[in-house]
């Protein structure tokens, strides 16, 4: 009877059906969405309500007024709306970069650094090892600081930073937009730009045409602004969010040009230092819209086998149960569900998230202090991404 009741059953899932961060699923988890994915709905209709309206009122123009003028415009307004929903769609529904986590802090053995090292203590669930909050790396010859993530239980890669809202570490962290209900990450920051830079031009095309139209009509200013209501609501729509939506624009061309992510000029990290990630403002703006997006680090759509001594898995309690795993399994290879990769190398050795494989911690902040020179790994050509 004890037996039985102490066996273990594996359960396949889908990985983001386990997945502990506080994001949402579609499609059997080809969308990815953060937990006020809600706020699409609205995003949606303050962009398709107005250019509905516009577009309705230039097809009525069409058929009542000079075809050869009023075509044109439907057609380019129309054009700008496709292309701001498809970018919306593609920054909003899409992973940003998530860093897969550990389900478990590396034991002694995997320290990549002296377990010696005197330092605070982490979190409770790391109260065995003495890890050092931050590690000095070099890049292009800059000493820039890495953190650990009590949540993910890893050091973090440059730039990168743990989402708060969504709990999960991103790559290039710039910020979270509840606009699109997302992380704006390395892998949807280029679509973020053309999104918010469509969406001002809209709002500019809108605001145009809304004013040639009622400048069109006959009369004085007044008479013809009520005789053309609905222009005249237009304009003073997309009068009022230009300055929103283009202001965001311009703000962010200036954080592309210098290399730089929202993150880091809020906190000011480069008014007393230099940037070590700034290549040149046509090198800054190549790297957003000409170098290629990297592939997902994670495949929520993957099968796991979930290990339960019970039976059975509580849905609501998925983050509970991951954290206190270290490891489950996919045939006959041992499987952190949410590092993504085997935990043993070729060697019997257990690995560390492939993208912090090549850095070196071997030097801590105390070790620094002691010797009084800079420590860690060097990366003179570390790409600014």
């Amino acid at each position: 009877m004890a037996a039985s009741e102490n066996a273990i059953t594996s359960k396949p899932r889908r990985l983001y059906q386990v997945w502990s961060g506080n994001n949402k699923f579609g499609c059997g988890g080809r969308i990815i969405l953060g937990p006020d994915g809600s706020s699409l709905y609205l995003t949606v209709f303050l962009i398709g309500c107005p250019a509905l309206i516009f577009c309705t009122k230039m097809l009525y123009m069409i058929d009542n007024g000079n075809p050869h003028f009023e075509t044109p415009i439907f057609i380019i307004g129309l054009i700008l709306t496709i292309l701001d929903f498809i970018f919306l769609s593609l920054t909003s529904l899409r992973d940003p970069g998530i860093i897969p986590r550990n389900s478990q802090p590396p034991p002694d053995s995997d320290l990549p650094y002296e377990s010696s090292v005197h330092s605070d203590w982490v979190s409770q669930r790391t109260s065995s090892l003495k890890l050092p909050r931050t590690k000095d790396i070099f890049i292009n010859g800059h000493s820039v600081k890495i953190k650990f993530c009590d949540t993910c239980l890893l050091y973090r890669p440059p730039r990168a930073s743990h989402c708060s809202i969504c709990n999960n570490c991103v790559q290039k962290f710039d910020h979270h937009c509840p606009w699109v209900g997302q992380c704006i990450g390395l892998r949807n920051y280029p679509f973020f730009i053309c999104f918010i830079s469509s969406s001002t031009l809209l709002c500019i095309y809108v605001f145009t045409f809304s004013c040639i139209n009622v400048a069109r009509q006959d009369g004085n200013f007044w008479n013809a602004m009520s005789s053309d209501f609905t222009s005249v609501v237009l304009i003073i729509y997309c009068f009022i969010a230009v300055w929103f939506v283009g202001g965001l624009t311009v703000f962010h061309f200036y954080l592309m040009c210098t290399n730089q992510t929202t993150y880091e000029n809020f906190r000011y990290r480069y008014d007393k230092k230099k940037n070590p990630f700034r290549k040149g403002v046509v090198n800054n703006v190549m790297d957003v819209f000409c170098k290629r997006i990297p592939p997902s680090m994670l495949k929520f759509r993957q099968w796991v086998i979930v290990q339960d001594e019970m039976g059975s898995i509580d849905s609501t309690n998925r983050g509970d149960y991951l954290g206190s795993h270290r490891g489950d399994y996919i045939g006959s290879h041992k499987y952190d569900l949410e590092m993504g990769s085997n935990k043993f190398g070729k060697n019997g050795s257990k690995q560390f998230p492939m993208i912090m494989e090549n850095l070196d911690y071997s030097c801590s902040d105390d070790d620094l202090k002691k010797k009084k020179v800079g420590g860690g790994t060097k990366f003179p050509n570390y790409p600014s991404n």
